[in-house]
């Protein structure tokens, strides 16, 4: 392959790269204290490297050594993962205004988080893999932290580095075992090794890896046990930032799990997939337990967050790839992704105007919403029935399709805890729902004004919520060529 074609490959990441690099550039040329342009030369940069990257779709080409892959799986994650950038962005204007003179790097460092989930989204040899997700890693812990004045804030970056620096760890000696017995670090190699028949012996320490390596990929995407640190860091983080870690870093840690498992560890499914059943059915039970108790709403919608990662861990499970049934497990996780990028962030909207109008996060504050914003309250309204499950909205899409996979599969456990999971989630949403709809408002209580840029999110939000539920074929067309490359089990 030569250099020009490589170039044409990577071309989404060098955007974000040279971005990155404009805007510390801009910054130093820049001496005046207001930095206005920054988020919109993110922006830019972010909405480049998504279209860039969608004009790849169709292509499956390996490159770098077999280390980097293109193909429609990675396209459809990168669109997810730069999505949820360039909302971020605008989510963090009017946020990150008052409370930072050094927005310009708080740009550039969400840039670079972009640019390493779509290295994850494509890498296809564990080292990249790990080096990907470091990275993502290190420049999230600085983004939570990144108020250094705000003692919450410094907590929950302290407690997310130390959960992420050890299960980084134990990822990394799982890999360590796996490429010591099978002398590869290429993912379909390794699928190549466990099939061609290896010692009783051998075989044996797959296990212990795939339990290692779902550390990393655990603490990632929020699974039970590795989700100690999402409460605090959702809570203490800057609101923007905790909108982004609920769907960016998530996205990207979901597409390592399923590629390096369904393609890498096909010969395993068997025992890796009754790992996952467990972990999917404990943590959507315990994040929406815990989740009822909550009177702060960033906490309830971490736990909240906790619980759809079990639900998004259902399609995981109940593979059926070879089937001709529009369940086939992988396009069901794809699918509920992306309704939750877009419910989720809708939903962060809401929390970051009222934080910026109140200071407030506590549920009980919302009370009246209605009647002081109803601009927002009923977009609100939306987006907790979206993450309640209920038809007409993407929401409902997503957990048709993860429990239609598990009826597929006939995994009936499976879809009944989801089912009633569902059910128990649907009471402190629309707890959230009396506050603001039936509860009434505190005499001093004023308006909740929307800033223009989280104007364009909401509607963005909105139309697609709708767009995904009401007109769902597109996107199964869509995750299901994307599923199709990763396996045929």
């Amino acid at each position: 392959m030569t250099l020009a074609q490589i170039i044409e490959l990577l071309l989404p990441q060098l955007i974000l790269l040279i971005t990155v690099l404009a805007i510390f550039i801009a910054d130093l040329a820049d001496t005046r204290k207001e930095k206005g342009w920054a988020p919109y030369l993110a922006l830019a940069g972010i909405l480049a490297a998504l279209i860039t990257s969608s004009l790849h779709w169709g292509r499956e080409v390996s490159f770098l050594g077999n280390m980097m892959r293109v193909d429609r799986f990675s396209v459809f994650f990168n669109g997810v993962v730069l999505a949820a950038s360039a909302l971020s962005v605008l989510l963090a204007i009017s946020y990150m205004r008052p409370r930072t003179p050094y927005r310009a790097e708080f740009y550039a460092l969400l840039t670079v988080v972009a640019l390493a989930m779509t290295l994850a989204a494509g890498a296809s040899n564990i080292l990249m893999i790990y080096l990907a997700m470091e990275s993502i890693s290190i420049t999230s812990y600085i983004l939570v932290g990144y108020l250094r004045q705000d003692a919450k804030a410094n907590e929950a970056a302290i407690k997310y580095f130390l959960y992420g620096a050890a299960t980084s760890a134990m990822m990394l000696y799982g890999m360590s075992l796996l490429f010591g017995i099978s002398g590869t670090l290429d993912l379909t190699g390794l699928a190549d090794f466990f099939r061609a028949g290896v010692p009783e012996a051998s075989r044996w320490i797959a296990f212990p890896a795939m339990v290692l390596l779902l550390a990393g990929f655990g603490f990632k995407t929020a699974l039970v046990p590795f989700h100690q640190w999402s409460p605090d860091t959702y809570e203490g983080a800057p609101t923007p930032v905790t909108a982004f870690l609920s769907v960016g870093p998530k996205a990207a840690g979901f597409a390592i799990l399923m590629r390096v498992f369904i393609t890498g560890l096909p010969r395993f499914y068997t025992d890796w997939a009754a790992l996952l059943a467990g972990i999917s059915i404990v943590t959507m039970t315990l994040g929406n337990l815990v989740a009822l108790r909550q009177s702060n709403i960033k906490r309830m919608l971490a736990y909240s967050s906790i619980a759809h990662a079990g639900y998004i861990l259902i399609g995981v499970v109940c593979l059926s790839l070879s089937t001709t049934s529009p369940f086939n497990g992988v396009n069901s996780a794809m699918i509920y992704l992306l309704a939750y990028l877009f419910t989720n962030v809708g939903a962060f909207l809401t929390v970051i105007a009222f934080e910026e109008a109140t200071g407030s996060t506590t549920i009980a504050d919302y009370a009246g919403l209605m009647k002081r914003s109803p601009w927002l309250a009923v977009p609100m309204l939306v987006f907790l029935l979206s993450l309640t499950g209920i038809p007409s909205t993407g929401g409902f899409i997503g957990k048709l399709f993860v429990f239609g996979s598990a009826i597929q599969v006939q995994f009936y456990l499976l879809a009944i805890v989801g089912i009633i999971n569902s059910a128990i989630a649907a009471f402190y949403y629309l707890n959230v729902v009396r506050y603001i709809f039936f509860t009434p408002a505190p005499e001093q209580a004023g308006p909740v004004p929307v800033p223009r840029p989280l104007r364009w999110v909401l509607a963005i939000c909105l139309i697609m919520t709708f767009f995904i539920g009401l007109y769902p074929q597109p996107f199964m067309q869509l995750t299901t060529g994307s599923a199709s490359l990763l396996a045929s089990l």
